[in-house]
């Protein structure tokens, strides 16, 4: 097994940075694996979207294998569509089941487990790419997936394809913390069901031979929560598409526009905590604006609380939105706040950094090494600091432009796609290397 030490990584990080791959070994066929990869928001299809085309520009063959939703990839990036049942967009999960299903295990079992609350779409999507690979994938040097950890990967690692996976979190953060948020032993059941993934999770992260994560706080939440050692995780940060996430010159800013992003209305996210500082700062700045790049649950805590906090007026939601239009809500914004409580990287604060904009960030995760020394760095789970941050930015406008400025320079000097791209085609190689020594 291929390891290395936390400072091996980030020594090899700032060594390659702005050396995309240039050697003159043959192209290498990639397939990465997502089993669900929404395009607009949410890190795994971002993730998807950019190393894919990150791979392309260094020279390699990529395709893509996705459940639903699909990702918007580039158009030198194949798309292998691999559909489930995509319960979550069915009105009703009980009629949603067709004759047909019957016949296929993995259908039967797909349908069975979102009926009893769970969430079994990592495990079906698994079960369907080995059979597509069983046919179809011999040509692959890598198969790379993004998070699933189902036991596919073990079929496929034992079939002899190099099997890589991307972790960018352990999910148990998500149930720990969405545990701690509910206020009924019937909610906290239903939780509990809703992970049970996590037990075939663990299960397999043991045994794989390849995992990389995104962050070196990743690194360490995810040895200690699934049992595996630090060594035995390859350190490769994610980057930022600066040619798309750049400030835009002709974008005028609004000085009372905040924004956050929401890509899921869960207390992992800590939204709740930006919305009660907005409500203390609602006295001194009343045209004070949240732009919430997202949707709340119609029926949900988050929503509720909104109506108590009596803000809707300061609120203005967008969703399914395109990058582009992502790029200029960031440029708009005098402020982009991350007020989550646990972070695998935090894209949006890099985004945001990118595109030239001022960030207050949580020090959740791995928030604080994305942001470091350019954005203001707040406790999780503090509204008072959110709005006391918010409040110091706006009144002083020369602080903020400092940070707009140090924020799009951390980010163009130490995170990029094409730093990304030529360090995991490093560790692809080696992984073939190693394979080829032991024969």
């Amino acid at each position: 097994m291929l390891q290395s030490t936390p400072e091996q990584d980030l020594r090899c990080h700032e060594r390659c940075a702005g050396n995309p791959d240039s050697n003159t070994l043959e192209p290498l066929k990639i397939c990465l694996l997502g089993y669900r990869s929404k395009p607009f928001s949410g890190g795994q299809g971002i993730y998807i979207r950019y190393l894919s085309k990150a791979l392309v520009n260094a020279g390699h063959f990529v395709d893509v294998i996705s459940g639903e939703p699909y990702p918007h990839l580039d158009d030198r990036v194949r798309l292998i569509k691999m559909p489930g049942l995509n319960l979550f967009e069915s009105a009703n999960h009980v009629t949603a089941l067709r004759p047909k299903h019957l016949l296929s295990y993995t259908d039967f079992f797909e349908w069975c487990s979102m009926l009893t609350g769970g969430f079994p779409e990592p495990y079906t999507f698994g079960r369907r790419v080995v059979q597509y690979l069983k046919k179809h994938g011999s040509h692959y040097d890598i198969i790379h997936d993004n998070q699933s950890l189902s036991t596919g990967l073990l079929k496929l690692q034992k079939m002899g394809f190099a099997t890589v996976c991307t972790v960018h979190h352990p999910i148990t953060s998500d149930r720990d913390i969405a545990l701690a948020s509910a206020n009924t032993w019937k909610l906290r059941l239903l939780i509990r069901r809703w992970h049970s993934f996590l037990h075939m999770q663990q299960r397999v992260i043991r045994r794989l031979k390849h995992i990389v994560t995104v962050s070196q706080q990743s690194r360490v939440d995810i040895a200690k929560a699934f049992g595996v050692d630090q060594s035995s995780i390859t350190l490769v940060y994610n980057g930022i598409d600066t040619d798309v996430f750049k400030p835009m010159p002709g974008v005028s800013q609004l000085p009372l526009r905040i924004m956050t992003t929401a890509s899921a209305d869960a207390p992992l996210k800590g939204l709740e905590y930006l919305l009660k500082a907005m409500a203390m700062l609602r006295p001194t700045y009343p045209e004070l604006e949240l732009l919430i790049v997202g949707q709340l649950k119609e029926h949900g805590v988050t929503r509720k609380l909104v109506d108590t906090l009596g803000i809707n007026s300061m609120l203005k939601y967008v969703s399914e939105i395109d990058t582009e239009e992502l790029v200029k809500y960031y440029a708009e914004a005098s402020i982009v706040v991350v007020p989550s409580i646990y972070e695998g990287f935090g894209l949006p604060a890099g985004e945001a950094m990118a595109t030239g904009t001022a960030v207050i960030a949580t020090d959740g995760g791995a928030l604080p090494e994305v942001v470091g020394n350019a954005g203001m760095k707040v406790p999780i789970r503090d509204s008072e600091a959110i709005a006391s941050a918010i409040r110091h930015l706006l009144d002083n406008p020369l602080e903020r432009k400092r940070l707009e400025q140090s924020g799009k320079e951390r980010i163009q000097q130490k995170f990029s796609w094409d730093v990304t791209a030529s360090l995991m085609i490093d560790y692809y190689r080696g992984i073939l290397a190693d394979a080829d020594a032991h024969g």
